[in-house]
């Protein structure tokens, strides 16, 4: 699999993401966002970081960046797009995923472990995951709260594109549970084809057996099995 992760002026885990591709045997690659040249990927990576410093907010910025017209039309054209964190406020930013990140409800950036359940598993990035499953997977955001209008939220519930929410170690989803007062324990959603989907956990931070989780691995290992049957 040929993975492409954009850099952009303050991403910080660009590296952490081509690395954990790399770690599963995927052939991946850094594009600077002043290029236009996605180089012929499977998988476009967003990745988690501070783009632009975040002023204005989140994502507003780099969504400008040329690189990202690229990004567009791959997403048209079906092309698998993954958004990690400040990758997730982007694709919202570009209109690409619907609703917006928010402050988290508290205002306090977060850095902790975290439970989230997988909602849905009929996306390339689930699929060889059970629902239900509750995976320990890292988060670090302070504009982690997921918001959306009524309507939005009742397509992505009727269209089953909420694919990961926030939960406890035996997967309760409760306002307890939920670390940025994201709607409806948000985690995670996909676009209405599924080929686009935005979460702001850290997969890439918790893939290998070096750290203390590497249930995030099985989403690196769903993306392997996909493109290997298709």
């Amino acid at each position: 699999m040929r993975v492409s992760v954009i850099t952009f002026p303050g991403s910080n885990c660009d590296h952490d993401a081509q690395e954990a591709f790399a770690y599963y045997g995927h052939k991946s690659r850094l594009i600077w966002h002043k290029d236009r040249d996605l180089q012929n990927p499977d998988l476009v990576v967003l990745p988690g970081g501070f783009s632009y410093g975040d002023y204005l907010r989140c994502g507003a910025l780099a969504r400008f960046s040329p690189i990202v017209e690229e990004v567009m039309a791959f997403a048209k054209k079906g092309g698998l797009i993954l958004g990690i964190c400040n990758g997730f406020q982007i694709l919202t930013e570009c209109g690409l995923l619907p609703g917006t990140l928010l402050r988290n409800i508290g205002l306090d950036f977060i850095c902790q472990h975290q439970y989230i359940r997988v909602e849905d598993n009929n996306t390339a990035f689930t699929h060889q995951i059970p629902e239900g499953t509750v995976m320990d997977i890292p988060i670090a955001h302070k504009e982690g709260n997921y918001f959306c209008s009524d309507e939005i939220l009742k397509e992505l519930q009727d269209n089953h594109q909420i694919v990961f929410r926030y939960c406890d170690k035996q997967g309760n989803i409760n306002a307890e549970y939920n670390p940025n007062g994201s709607r409806e324990n948000i985690a995670g959603i996909c676009n209405r084809t599924r080929n686009i989907l935005g979460m702001m956990p850290h997969p890439e931070r918790a893939a290998t057996p070096y750290v203390t989780s590497n249930d995030g691995g099985k989403i690196f290992a769903a993306l392997e099995e996909y493109f290997n049957l298709n």
